[in-house]
């Protein structure tokens, strides 16, 4: 009774408003806050019942919030309340449709509480069993696991992806720079003659702080130009060359519009699987690596209903890292317990765990970088990129601190020395014309913005001396890059074009969470060891789940080319392993 006297007030009070149509259903909209700016649903509902949602206005990342808005308006019809489950992975973003529709509802007259009706928990079923088989699976579907699924299908395995995350991508979504790679077509075009291998081996070896697994390092460089060949055979050409963080070389190939590569290349490749005709089992887990003989047979897996059994001839890991799984890195660096991650929250170290389960050896796992440009708001990544373009790095008191294109590590540690723990990146309306991801951190609101130097150091919250500080700051940039010498800090790199164009804008950021160098260890045919260096037959594993490429920092740029190469090498040797399986004869 008292629900139906809360209906029959909410309709009274709807058309008082001359909110209902004469069908009586409302057309409301509302907005929440996403993570990368407003989320702004349409909803269409009457007393009782929500017929549809529709999200006009987003800007949600690509591939994971974008997820959110896929699935949940029409789990909110279809449930026909505001109280279903969040995405997985992208909980922002599903909050903010959530709070949207709330809104859009409330401003159309409707009681609210008619739609806030808690889900009837699903009856907890024993799960069903399944057996499933393949040549080559595959656990993973971020960068890594995506290439390995489509080499492996073009080397005529039979492969099976499983991912736990209702999305693929992973960590590589997020990536926002380029793919370095050497003694490319693109350098060559460019005249570019000074970044060949050698120089690519030593950048990575000199930035790993010499801790790197040097074969892998090696096999990594002479197998990146290859890797861009691929990449624009599937149609992800990455023509722009440019330096990254921590070389004076140009190695960071990246997309012609400028996009960020991650999303960019995830794309691409999903594309390409799906193509192909690869099964990619979303919102699947797998949870123990099967072994027979001491050699990789499979793995056990689960969803909401099925626990699964897949025998595999070859299995590949490819879950990424552990930047997410705070209780682990904490047990290498309690520092970092109250740290931000940039990392997604799938990217919590399983496959690194299954592995150690069945006895491969780990290295590097106490390697935990911080990249120092993140907005701390929302944990954004901004592109090292905005860097080597030629933005460049001042403190609170407006002025320049260090190299701001040296290693992420040493950048990192001098922000950490700065007043608050912080630092502001700053570039101009040239640079914003040369860079897709420039425009999205305006657009998401990220910036401060001036058209003089002061007022832009006045909108970044600078005050007395520094305000005139930043402005000589400036003014002695602009003059290096004129000159081509920073006489303050050395750098010379990213200093094609100074930042004398107005708009000036500005992004306040400190170190994050970015990349866990450490994991699995692997050979150069990206086999996984033991702990007695042994090899663990039919056992592969690629990308950030891996341990040893990077050694004690990672290269900005480095990661791409890491889960492209290797990626490459697991899918093809796991395809060629399961071939001369099948040639066995039977015991």
């Amino acid at each position: 009774m008292k629900k139906l006297l809360s209906i029959i007030l909410a309709v009274i009070l709807a058309l008082a408003l001359g909110a209902l149509a004469e069908d009586g259903k409302i057309t409301s909209t509302g907005v929440g806050q996403g993570i990368d700016g407003d989320v702004k649903v349409q909803v269409v509902a009457d007393a009782t019942t929500i017929y549809s949602v529709e999200v006009l206005e987003q800007n949600e990342t690509p591939g994971i919030g974008s997820v959110a808005v896929e699935q949940l308006p029409g789990q909110i019809v279809e449930a026909n309340s505001i109280l279903v489950d969040s995405i997985s992975g992208a909980t922002v973003t599903s909050e903010a449709i959530k709070t949207a529709v709330r809104q859009a509802l409330e401003d159309g007259g409707l009681d609210v509480s008619v739609f806030e009706v808690e889900q009837a928990a699903a009856e907890v079923a024993e799960k069903t069993p399944e057996t499933l088989d393949c040549d080559v699976v595959i656990v993973g579907a971020g960068g890594a696991g995506l290439t390995a699924a489509v080499r492996a299908n073009q080397a005529g395995a039979k492969v099976l992806v499983l991912e736990k995350m209702s999305f693929v991508g992973g960590n590589s979504l997020k990536a926002s720079g380029g793919m370095n790679a050497a003694g490319t077509k693109f350098q060559a075009a460019l005249d570019i003659t000074d970044s060949g291998v050698r120089e690519f081996v030593e950048d990575t070896m000199n930035g790993g702080h010499m801790v790197n697994d040097l074969a892998l390092v090696v096999t990594m460089s002479e197998n990146s130009s290859d890797a861009v060949d691929w990449l624009e055979s599937i149609g992800a050409p990455l023509p722009k060359v440019a330096a990254t963080g921590g070389t004076v070389h140009k190695y960071l190939h990246s997309p012609e519009d400028g996009s960020p590569v991650g999303a960019y290349l995830v794309a691409k490749l999903n594309e390409e699987v799906e193509k192909q005709g690869i099964q990619v089992m979303l919102n699947t887990k797998a949870t123990e690596i099967l072994m027979d003989g001491g050699c990789a047979v499979g793995v056990k897996a689960e969803d909401a209903e099925h626990e699964y059994t897949i025998n595999a001839k070859a299995v590949i890991l490819a879950t990424g890292g552990f930047g997410s799984n705070f209780e682990l890195m904490t047990s290498f660096n309690p520092s970092l317990a109250n740290a931000v991650t940039t990392n997604h929250p799938g990217a919590t170290g399983d496959g690194i765990l299954m592995a150690e389960a069945v006895g491969a050896a780990t290295v590097d796992m106490d390697r935990i970088q911080l990249h120092p440009t993140v907005y701390q708001e929302t944990s954004t990544l901004v592109s090292e990129k905005m860097r080597s373009l030629g933005s460049i790095l001042v403190n609170q008191e407006g002025k320049r601190f260090c190299n701001d294109l040296s290693t992420r590590d040493a950048v990192s540690a001098a922000e950490l020395e700065q007043t608050g723990g912080y630092a502001y990146i700053i570039f101009d309306q040239n640079l914003v014309d040369q860079n897709k991801s420039a425009k999205e951190y305006i657009s998401k609101g990220m910036t401060s913005t001036g058209e003089t130097y002061a007022e832009l150091a006045k909108n970044m919250g600078l005050e007395g001396d520094a305000v005139a500080a930043f402005e000589e700051t400036m003014a002695t940039w602009n003059e290096a890059v004129a000159s081509g010498e920073d006489k303050e800090f050395g750098r010379n790199n990213g200093m094609d074009a100074d930042l004398s164009t107005a708009p000036y804008y500005a992004i306040k950021i400190a170190p994050g969470i970015h990349h866990t160098m450490g994991g699995i260890k692997i050979d150069t045919a990206t086999q996984v060891l033991d702990t007695d260096g042994n090899v663990i037959p039919g056992l592969y594993a690629a990308g950030e789940t891996t341990g040893g490429v990077h050694g004690g920092n990672r290269i900005g740029g480095n990661a791409v080319c890491d889960f492209v190469v290797f990626g490459r090498i697991a899918g093809a040797n796991a395809a060629a392993y399961a071939e001369a399986f099948a040639l066995q004869p039977a015991a």
